[in-house]
């Protein structure tokens, strides 16, 4: 019976049977198609790639991921010496290193990035799938800019975050819902006003038009809440914040607003209820301890979430987007965002997409239509913005089964490509996140290592680490001034 089914290795073709992108091996009799490996791939005489163990230890000793922390108490002298900490350029070769594309068109875009991130006040905003869920891969990068130019507090926090949020600890009531235009099971705002942030929430059901004045009255009052506080997880600049901005729109009906710091009120007011976007502001002389936002109406506002702030020099917002292909921009409110924007001021934007897209791409072309589509995501969002430098990060390996392998998948080489050759020719510098790992065949070895989980997508915390140290060398090596030690 095994030289049997060992000898229908050899009737089974190459590539016999097809796939949305890729073909397994088999063989088709009368119109059915069955899948079996033929006798190479049994025995592992083909490989997707000739990467090893060995070239991918190669890739995580490159950089030596920031391991030192301060704490709160540090004197002012220790913090200055911290702050110098930047990667030894005497103990990493630079040129393993996978750089930064820039655009040809725009020789100055590294030097104009040095000095927005270096002026009294520049907010970073990292767009992004999952990757960067629970502040990840963001925190790691804010930490190091933060300790190079200054700046403090972790940006933006949603009021109902719906995955672990490591950066500061918010506790928001249980009447509160998350609305989010990149989430598919939920049916989207008719006024498609998101924000920024592209989502928000509120402590009463969405209504697609205000109540009359009869409903109003029998409508009861609703109070609903949000505590923050500093992490112990986080880093420790992030734990001093004293600009706290509650961002909110569509409030139509009167909303009264309490804040409280360790049960004292500091702070009482009204929401602006004109429908338009607004900033209530909150400042504290030092970081709240225990900070307690409370709202009350009838009819709630749609909150698009916090803003935690050290008020000057570098201040980097993640925006976490689960499941999304970074193509949802344009179908939010434009007016919305803009004024948003406006506020908020971000001189430079990451976005960072492409892996979610990845399964259901069928060929070139719909590569090409993908990449075409986040060419007018980022001119939308470029055209509420004022003068923001762009800077894309682009997809992982990603593995699927084939012939019972993860291999990676056939497009991605192509799509990675054709991202870096469409940002590049729209001013926007790309990083090749896919290239920085290893390239074709690199996630599999990071499973292996522990440096990915096991869904072959997502980093673990160590490979969160390496990953964000790599990029964050690449960046320096652009932003260190000509004349700086490279031995610091």
């Amino acid at each position: 019976m095994l030289a049997i089914l060992f000898g229908l290795m050899f009737l089974s073709e190459k590539d016999g049977v097809q796939k949305k992108q890729v073909q397994d091996d088999g063989f088709s009799y009368q119109g059915i198609s069955v899948k079996y490996p033929t006798y190479k791939t049994f025995l592992g005489l083909e490989k997707d790639s000739s990467l090893t163990r060995q070239d991918i230890l190669k890739v995580t000793e490159i950089v030596n991921p920031l391991e030192i922390e301060t704490s709160e108490n540090d004197s002012s002298t220790t913090i200055a010496k911290q702050i110098k900490k930047l990667p030894d350029f005497s103990k990493i070769d630079t040129t393993q290193l996978v750089r930064i594309r820039y655009p040809d068109s725009n020789p100055d875009f590294a030097s104009e990035l040095r000095k927005k991130l270096s002026s009294k006040s520049c907010r970073v905003i990292h767009y992004g799938d999952s990757q960067i869920e629970g502040d990840r891969i963001t925190a790691y990068l804010r930490n190091r800019l933060q300790n190079m130019y200054g700046g403090s507090g972790p940006g933006f926090i949603p009021v109902l975050p719906v995955y672990t949020q490591i950066s500061a600890v918010v506790e928001p009531s249980q009447n509160w819902q998350r609305h989010a235009i990149f989430d598919p099971t939920q049916k989207k705002f008719e006024h498609r006003k998101y924000g920024a942030f592209m989502s928000a929430s509120r402590f009463t059901p969405y209504r697609q038009s205000v109540p009359d004045s009869t409903t109003i009255d029998s409508l009861p009052l609703v109070k609903a809440s949000i505590v923050v506080g500093k992490s112990k997880k986080s880093y420790a600049k992030f734990r001093r914040f004293t600009n706290i901005g509650l961002h909110y729109g569509n409030c139509t009906l009167p909303i009264k607003v309490s804040v409280y710091n360790d049960g004292a009120l500091i702070q009482q007011d009204s929401l602006i209820a004109d429908g338009k976007y607004h900033n209530y502001k909150i400042r504290t002389a030092t970081t709240p301890s225990n900070l307690k936002i409370e709202v009350e109406g009838k009819v709630s506002a749609d909150f698009y979430g916090l803003t935690l702030d050290g008020g000057r020099n570098v201040q980097i917002d993640n925006v976490a987007m689960r499941g999304a292909s970074g193509t949802v921009f344009t179908g939010s409110n434009a007016g919305t965002y803009a004024r948003m924007m406006a506020q908020l001021k971000p001189k430079v934007i990451i976005m960072q997409y492409g892996g979610n897209t990845m399964p259901y791409l069928k060929d070139s072309t719909d590569v090409e239509k993908y990449t075409k589509r986040i060419k007018s995501q980022v001119n939308w969002i470029r055209r509420r913005t004022k003068n923001a430098s762009f800077i894309f990060i682009g997809p992982t390996d990603m593995c699927l089964p084939i012939n019972g392998k993860m291999e990676t998948y056939p497009l991605l080489p192509y799509l990675n490509t054709k991202l870096m050759e469409t940002c590049l020719e729209n001013d926007v510098a790309y990083w090749s996140m896919y290239d920085a790992m290893g390239g074709k065949g690199a996630m599999e070895l990071w499973v292996e290592e522990k440096l990915t989980a096991k869904d072959y997508m997502h980093f673990t915390y160590k490979g969160t680490k390496i990953i964000s140290e790599l990029f964050f060398t690449a960046l320096y090596l652009d932003l260190k001034q000509p004349d700086d030690n490279e031995s610091t």
